[in-house]
């Protein structure tokens, strides 16, 4: 059975609620269920809220696969891919995302085989791989803005510069070419200029050619007529003799979109090494019980007995037969505090054992919750997250609009008794003057601007879709362990009867030094010189050993009950209360008896305070793997709307989901338990004192590890996307004014290049101009 929930296989018996249907793995599970459950399936199933994130189950018989696919800039990139990868015989589904580059192929693997699949997807200037291998960069986008249209553009409005330009307007070349032939300076304007429209071009031809492969036209299409149309009008002239050339509105028109593209093109680069973190620490191996034959995981069958030695990684979901031992399940669970394992207790698969070997019999599904957490994560990034820009967006409409009109202005003309050129003139005119560069420039370069006022503030954007998102966001989800709290367990108290703090707290890390429990760490660090001890006897909740002369015992309050040391009333009720905040209770005892407690926990961070008041507008939901007073204690914060406890990853991201239902999403953590939320969410930031997991899945990435710097990111945000809608309003009101002026003939090809480069400039100059 799996769990209503999340899929996780579910306890034998479930748990289970009379009022609330299904059954579930976890009381958190249920609890998410009960409160989210039924209203948002609702709002989910009316509006369709959240991506598509291939959660149609893969059907028997099938497999799927995730592909990084270079190249991808657009919307119309996707729907191209998915239409190269529907032609290959035996694939069934694909679903692309450009925001990602990320393919999620669906196929059968008796048609075609995984391996061929890269190829298969491959051409037109797009080229696929597997997520996990780091493609170099190869500087080939440099090369071909700086050298094919820098150097080639240079040198082809140089002939411009001293020769054409001076000559248009009735005066002589600046330089004296002593009756250089004007065939000669036409060609050689004629191949630079073809170098700057085939080679640095190529990304917008090969854009427009895919829209209208895929029936999307989009702004390369826009660009590529203008650009097309003035080098094709030029190349005849040429060949017939005329001196008025078009050929630099060719190179103004690709040189300005390539600029303002590189720097979108190097921020959706960095996603391509998702997932690197995690991938590696999924299990490869499993060693057989009792033969100690190591095998590959594929190998290992249900009911196989495998030994996990102390620090390896549990490498399939099982049932402990042999052994108890602290298990970490931070990993998979976001719980900030080991387990102790002991036979007949379930282990997942990639949580670590940390302090005594394991034998596990795996179980019926021979899978990994570490396993599950990867496929959710690579589900999740390469779902389509819609248009990732407003120009995109309208493109479908603006551009045909402007190619009717075009066209339009040009057979009225010829109606009206224009010559051929005049009529050709006026309609190039209309498309330059309306080439959208000012409308590609005004995201990116907002963006850019953004990014860099937020790097200033110590966080990294990953993602544009941040400014989009950000201002929007109605919820904001901060996970606990490692977000809200230091996620380091130390020292929190100590509580001594019969000796002085110091002192008790220095014996008991002169025993935990031999313990490789992450408490026993804590209470070791806590002490700068601890006495020696000898002795030692290492037992499942504890140590017990000989301190200057005097047997000392430390450990759980059952390894005390289990030894039949004294522990009186006052010592038993500070370790409840110690219980009940949500640490860790240490006792420490001499000659048969305990003097001490140690309270042991990870503590909120300091700034939680201040942050919390920025968030009062906004709805506050915290989401933690532990349970019990860790989760309570944050009930009682009054900046804090709902807890939602005992919530494991894939319930996380899930949880996210259905409160997406509601509205805009924004989800803080650190763990790379916590990484399918953080891509679930519309808006994710991750502190980078956390894993590489949770960083690669958010939109920002706060350096500082400074939970100060969240509401920071909000502010900067708001302040881009402001800039943006700035930028895009200049850019439509430029094309209201323009357009009509060019079909009104008050316009040539130059000057509607110049007042498409004008347009351009301004808003450059908008995007330059402090955030703050």
């Amino acid at each position: 059975m799996s769990c209503s929930l999340c899929d996780l296989p579910t306890p034998d018996p479930p748990v289970t609620a009379d009022d609330v249907d299904g059954e579930f793995c976890c009381r958190g599970c249920l609890e998410v269920q009960r409160r989210l459950g039924d209203e948002a399936d609702a709002a989910l199933e009316a509006n369709e809220a959240g991506p598509d994130l291939g959660a149609e189950p893969v059907p028997e018989g099938r497999e799927q696969e995730f592909l990084a696919v270079e190249g991808m800039h657009c919307s119309s990139c996707e729907v191209f891919v998915e239409s190269l990868a529907r032609d290959v015989e035996g694939v069934d589904a694909v679903e692309a995302s450009y925001a990602s580059e990320l393919a999620r192929v669906v196929y059968d693997p008796e048609a075609v085989d995984s391996d061929a699949l890269p190829a298969r997807l491959s051409g037109y200037g797009y080229e696929a791989h597997d997520p996990e291998e780091t493609v170099d960069d190869d500087g080939s986008d440099v090369v071909r803005f700086l050298i094919g249209g820098g150097f080639f553009g240079m040198m082809a409005m140089l002939w411009y510069v001293i020769f054409l330009y001076p000559t248009y307007f009735g005066y002589p070349p600046v330089v004296d070419f002593g009756g250089l032939d004007f065939t000669y300076i036409a060609a050689n304007i004629w191949a630079f200029t073809s170098v700057v429209l085939f080679y640095t071009g190529f990304p917008i031809l090969r854009g427009a050619y895919v829209s209208l492969r895929s029936w999307r036209p989009n702004t390369d299409l826009l660009v590529s007529l203008a650009a097309v149309g003035a080098y094709t009008y030029s190349t005849l002239a040429m060949l017939l003799g005329r001196s008025e050339l078009y050929f630099d509105v060719t190179i103004a028109v690709v040189l300005v979109v390539t600029a303002g593209t590189q720097y979108e093109s190097r921020i959706k680069r960095r996603a391509s090494d998702l997932l690197s973190e995690l991938t590696q620490q999924q299990v490869a191996e499993a060693v057989r019980h009792p033969s100690g034959e190591r095998v590959d995981v594929s190998a290992v069958g249900p009911g196989d007995r495998l030994l996990v030695r102390p620090g390896d990684r549990v490498p399939v979901d099982g049932t402990v037969v042999e052994g108890s031992a602290a298990v970490d399940e931070a990993l998979v669970t976001g719980e900030s505090l080991p387990r102790s394992k002991e036979p007949g207790d379930e282990v997942r698969g990639g949580t670590v054992v940390t302090d005594a070997p394991l034998v596990v019999r795996a179980g019926e599904e021979v899978t990994s919750t570490l396993d599950r957490i990867v496929e959710l994560l690579w589900g999740i990034q390469s779902a389509r997250p819609g248009a990732q820009r407003l120009a995109d967006r309208l493109a479908t409409v603006f551009v045909p609009l402007v190619v009717l009109v075009a066209v339009a202005t040009t057979a009225w003309l010829l109606a009206s008794g224009a010559t051929p050129t005049a009529a050709l003139l006026t309609g190039l005119t209309v498309l330059i003057v309306s080439c959208p560069c000012a409308l590609g420039l005004a995201t990116p370069l907002a963006v850019a601007a953004g990014t860099r006022t937020a790097a200033e503030a110590n966080v990294v954007v990953a993602t544009p879709a941040l400014f989009e998102a950000a201002p929007e966001a109605d919820t904001v989800v901060f996970d606990k362990t490692g977000t809200l709290t230091t996620g380091a367990m130390a020292v929190r108290d100590v509580t001594a009867t019969a000796d002085d703090e110091e002192a008790l707290l220095a014996r008991a890390a002169a025993l935990e030094r031999f313990s490789s429990h992450p408490v026993a760490e804590a209470v070791v660090d806590a002490v700068e010189d601890p006495p020696e001890a000898t002795d030692i006897e290492e037992h499942d909740r504890g140590v017990a050993g000989t301190v200057d002369g005097e047997a000392v015992l430390v450990g759980h309050p059952s390894l005390f009950e289990a030894r039949e040391w004294t522990v009186s009333d006052d010592l038993a009720d500070r370790a409840d209360e110690v219980r009940m905040e949500g640490a860790v209770p240490v006792l420490v005892g001499r000659a048969g008896r305990a003097e001490g407690v140690v309270a042991v926990g990870d503590e909120t961070r300091p700034e939680w305070a201040e942050v919390a008041e920025t968030f009062a507008d906004r709805e506050v939901v915290v989401l933690t793997g532990d349970e019990g007073a860790a989760a309570d204690r944050l009930r009682d914060d009054p900046a804090v709307d709902r807890v939602f406890a005992g919530v494991k990853p894939a319930a996380k991201a899930e949880t996210v989901r259905r409160l997406r239902a509601d509205g805009t999403v924004a989800m803080v953590g650190d763990g790379s338990n916590d990484a399918p939320a953080l891509a679930e969410a519309d808006v994710g930031i991750a502190l980078a004192g956390g894993t590489r997991l949770a960083t690669e899945a958010a939109d920002a990435i706060v350096v500082d590890d400074d939970l100060r710097s969240v509401p920071a990111t909000f502010d900067i945000a708001s302040a881009t996307n402001r800039r943006i809608r700035t930028n895009l309003a200049w850019a439509f009101g430029y094309n209201a004014v323009a357009i009509p002026l060019a079909v009104a003939g008050l316009l040539n090809p130059l000057f509607a290049a110049a007042a498409m480069a004008s347009s351009s400039l301004l808003v450059v100059l908008n995007s330059s101009r402090s955030l703050r």
